[in-house]
């Protein structure tokens, strides 16, 4: 069911709910509401709904040739930040969910994460590289605190030794710092932290419920002052709308103590398109226009490109000198490219036979 608002939902960056498009039936607003079809159904904002799984497998693998890991882990499905442009959104129709409100609000718990994880790297024939968390949610959203799932992974590949990449834009990574320096002691984790902009108030409303600008810089000094290797992500950048900030992003993070760097321009697939156009007709009105139409010039007319090798960047002239503005401050700044992490120190967990991997056989 499609309910939408005019205006921002204090605390959400979706302003509507639409359907799951995997959702054969769908109503409108006004079938339910039994409004006139010129009124609309008030959105209001969507108190957070906790569900909790038993996944059947943790580790998921990827051919990507445009990211720096071949596999990843995820803890949750949806995620409470609730950032207005989240390429993760359409994953939430997989379970009949809204990318709307619904992934900011009905969040899945996969309880039986790091036991999992244990299990899937007794196999005889896994062999480690390094796992990334936060590809998809971040593994620090606010429910991280009572959960501790994030934690309980960490401790289970700090055990074995085996080497991680964690990306987030939560503060509550803070918390986990015993366990990243231990480990970055022996070469087995990096950490990039994801700025957009500096604005507070822009990212307030791109970004309800993750830590303001200010507290992500703090963040990078206080991993990087116990030796934990720190990066940031510009990203994304939104034309006409955060790019103004890339170079002070830069200089900031690197002066808090920032080793590595890399940006994203805005990507806009499936569903997550209407939903970004929702949200800065609702909150930047003004240029809602010309953002888009900078996002198509980047991408050869179309809203969106999923091809490798230009999702993460762009093309045309615009992206290109995102491209060069970026590079020049990289340089400058004498930033590094990546830090190359240690697998030779895995320790194997001694295998376990459960009852389900008779179908694995």
């Amino acid at each position: 069911m499609r309910l939408s608002s005019k205006t921002p939902l204090s605390g959400h960056g979706a302003v509507s709910n639409p359907d799951s498009r995997f959702l054969r039936q769908t109503r409108s607003a006004d079938e339910c509401s039994g409004n006139h079809p010129s009124e609309e159904a008030p959105l209001t904002a969507a108190k957070l709904n906790v569900t909790y799984e038993q996944a059947k497998s943790i580790i998921s693998y990827n051919q990507s040739p445009d990211i720096p890991f071949d596999r990843s882990v995820n803890a949750y499905r949806g995620c409470q930040h609730g950032c207005s442009y989240c390429y993760a959104r359409p994953t939430h129709e997989y379970l009949g969910l809204s990318a709307g409100l619904d992934f900011e609000t009905k969040i899945v718990v996969k309880e039986n994460a790091a036991e999992l994880l244990r299990h899937e790297m007794s196999r005889p024939n896994y062999r480690p590289a390094p796992i990334a968390l936060g590809a998809n949610t971040d593994p620090y959203q606010p429910l991280e605190q009572q959960q501790q799932i994030t934690r309980q992974i960490l401790g289970v590949l700090a055990e074995l030794n085996h080497p991680v990449m964690i990306t987030t834009k939560g503060s509550l990574i803070t918390r986990d710092m015993d366990l990243l320096a231990s480990m970055a002691a022996k070469n087995l984790v990096s950490v990039m932290i994801s700025i957009g902009t500096l604005d507070p108030e822009i990212a307030r409303r791109m970004e309800p419920k993750a830590a303001a600008p200010h507290r992500r810089l703090a963040i990078i000094r206080q991993l990087s002052e116990v030796g934990i290797p720190v990066g940031v992500i510009v990203a994304p950048i939104i034309p006409a709308l955060t790019d103004k900030d890339i170079e002070m992003i830069l200089q900031l993070a690197k002066a808090s103590g920032a080793s590595m760097a890399s940006y994203v321009f805005l990507r806009l697939p499936l569903t997550v398109k209407d939903l970004f156009v929702e949200w800065l007709e609702s909150n930047y009105p003004d240029r809602a226009k010309h953002v888009m139409s900078l996002v198509r010039q980047s991408r050869g007319g179309r809203d969106n490109v999923s091809e490798f090798g230009e999702r993460m960047e762009g093309q045309g002239v615009f992206a290109d000198l995102i491209k060069q503005r970026f590079s020049k401050a990289h340089g400058r700044l004498g930033y590094q490219e990546s830090v190359s992490l240690d697998t030779g120190l895995f320790s194997p967990p001694k295998p376990v036979k459960r009852q389900m991997d008779m179908f694995d056989e």
